[in-house]
């Protein structure tokens, strides 16, 4: 198992990882959270070189994804840079990517009665006005769970916050803050259910963040 104590607070940044063999050539993995090698909830950056592919399979409780770089593809098309999409339990693909590509996985992290297939190309989707100067892109709601992207304007900050059911964030450009540290571009944070910080930004920044899910 590797981070699965949802009790305690977790910071890893991806880039100091070393990536990981798959079971198929070519693809390779940074895990951030798993409870087993190759099935259970699982949290990673994958990497596809050009032209590898995967065998077909299933997602047992579901498939959560967002193109990182490059060409991710599979049976229903190609998804490019800024796609984000939701396959659910039953839904079978052979993914592949002719030119490589970098992905956000999270797998096995569906609710049980969330049966939704979404996909939201965010390079083409209007942002709406946030707290303050944040800029909020949804992308995912179901209960008490909700996902989005979040833009932050150089010198933003946000006043102090619990958070109710957790929060997951990745920093895909810039750096995000709060008193607890600084972030890069590639950090991936999982803070627990009532945690609490103050961030803030001094450069464009944008995250990927989840929260009322843990």
């Amino acid at each position: 198992m590797l981070n699965m104590n949802f009790a305690e607070r977790v910071v890893v940044n991806s880039h100091d990882l070393d990536w990981q063999p798959s079971p198929k050539a070519g693809v390779w993995r940074k895990p951030l959270a798993r409870e087993f090698k190759e099935q259970g909830h699982a949290t990673s950056i994958v990497k596809y070189e050009a032209g590898a592919s995967f065998s077909e399979h299933d997602h047992p409780l579901g498939e959560e994804i967002l193109v990182l770089d490059g060409v991710f593809s599979d049976h229903t098309g190609d998804y490019t840079q800024g796609q984000y999409f939701r396959n659910p339990e039953g839904f079978k693909h052979a993914p592949f990517s002719q030119q490589g590509c970098t992905i956000l996985v999270k797998l096995h992290q569906f609710q049980a009665d969330d049966r939704q297939h979404l996909l939201i190309d965010t390079q083409n989707t209007q942002w709406q006005q946030g707290h303050g100067a944040l800029k909020v892109m949804p992308l995912h709601a179901h209960k008490s769970e909700s996902t989005a992207l979040v833009f932050w304007p150089a010198g933003t900050k946000f006043k102090p916050h619990q958070h109710w059911g957790g929060e997951e964030i990745y920093v895909i450009s810039g750096e995000f803050i709060d008193e607890q540290g600084r972030y890069p571009a590639g950090t991936w944070i999982r803070s627990p259910h009532m945690s609490a910080h103050n961030p803030y930004v001094e450069e464009d920044t944008l995250i990927w963040v989840k929260v009322g899910h843990i």
